[in-house]
């Protein structure tokens, strides 16, 4: 498929589709006339690594690993270093610092929100 069709199936922007390949996140063949080309199997690898990329991720962690990712959203690593799986450690940690931030957020909201309704709804129309 060419990279307009793989961004529209992957919600992502063709700038950053070229972005990831030259980054050696995804590999495209090249047409005759130049076009890039993407087998079926990118359109998973690209929601996996922005899944990846969205959870704190930086490129540098996602190349490491993304060998070890083949089969859609499901991690195999049986040869992991003691230092990636420190830095996967580390990275863990990182994203569930922020779940519990956004969390916090997310509460801080909702219960302005049910203040500002329950307000509004005691004031007479």
């Amino acid at each position: 498929m060419r990279i307009g069709e793989l961004a529209e199936r992957t919600d992502t922007s063709r700038r950053l589709l070229r972005y990831y390949e030259e980054q050696g996140l995804i590999v495209a063949d090249r047409t005759p006339n130049g076009y890039r080309d993407y087998d079926e199997f990118y359109v998973d690898r690209v929601l996996q690594i922005r899944g990846l990329l969205e959870a704190g991720l930086p490129t540098r962690i996602i190349k490491q690993i993304l060998p070890c990712l083949n089969k859609p959203r499901v991690i195999h690593f049986p040869d992991a270093t003691p230092e990636m799986l420190a830095t996967l450690a580390h990275e863990r940690d990182r994203m569930t610092e922020r779940v519990e931030c956004l969390t916090r957020n997310r509460d801080a909201i909702a219960e302005y929100l049910a203040a500002v309704t329950r307000t509004r709804a005691q004031q007479p129309a």
